[in-house]
C-alpha cells in the first residue's frame, strides 16, 4: 500500500471481508455515506481490495475467495466477531439516511452513559456497525454516577 500523504505515523483501519465486495462498495457509500478513495479490481473487474473514507477514518475491504480464512457473516448466518464504530456529526440524520436506504437498524439512536448518541446497524452482508455522535463530554466520575460501571484509563 503506498503511504498517503500526511497519514498518522500509527493508525488502525479496519478491514472487512465481503463475498460481493462489487456490491458492497456502492451500498456502503449509499447508505452509510462512505466514499471509495481506492479501489483495486483483476483482470475482469472484480475488487481485490478497497479502501472508503469517512470524515478523518477510513475502512479496508476485500473479497473472501483469495484465502481459507476470510469470511462474510453473510457466510456465517449472521455471525460476527468485531463491530465497526463510526463518529458522525449528526447521529439521527445519519440513522435517518440508513434506515431510509436500506440497512437493517438493529437499535435506534439512544443515549448512552458515557455521553454519546448511538444507533446499531448491519449492513449488506450483515456486518455490525454502530454510529455515535458525543452529545456531552463527562467525566469518568459523571459516567460513573450515570452508569453502574467503573471507569478507568486516561482523561
Amino acid at each position: 500500500m503506498v503511504e498517503k500523504t500526511g497519514a498518522a505515523a500509527a493508525e488502525v483501519v479496519p478491514a472487512l471481508f465481503y463475498d460481493d465486495p462489487n456490491a458492497a462498495i456502492p451500498w456502503l457509500e449509499r447508505v452509510f455515506g462512505f466514499e471509495t478513495s481506492l479501489c483495486v479490481t483483476d483482470k475482469d473487474g472484480k475488487v481485490q481490495h478497497a479502501e472508503l473514507d469517512f470524515g478523518n477514518g477510513r475502512v479496508m475491504l476485500g473479497g473472501t475467495g483469495w484465502a481459507d480464512f476470510p469470511a462474510s457473516p453473510k457466510s456465517l448466518g449472521g455471525r460476527n466477531t468485531q463491530c465497526v464504530h463510526v463518529q458522525v456529526k449528526d447521529v439521527n440524520a445519519h440513522h435517518a439516511r440508513a434506515a431510509a436506504e436500506g440497512a437493517t437498524i438493529a437499535a435506534p439512536p439512544e443515549d448512552q452513559f458515557y455521553g454519546d448518541r448511538v444507533y446499531r446497524a448491519f449492513d449488506c452482508e450483515g456486518h455490525f456497525w454502530t454510529f455515535g455522535q458525543t452529545i456531552r463530554a463527562m467525566s469518568h466520575e459523571d459516567m460513573e454516577a450515570a452508569g453502574e460501571f467503573v471507569v478507568k484509563g486516561k482523561a
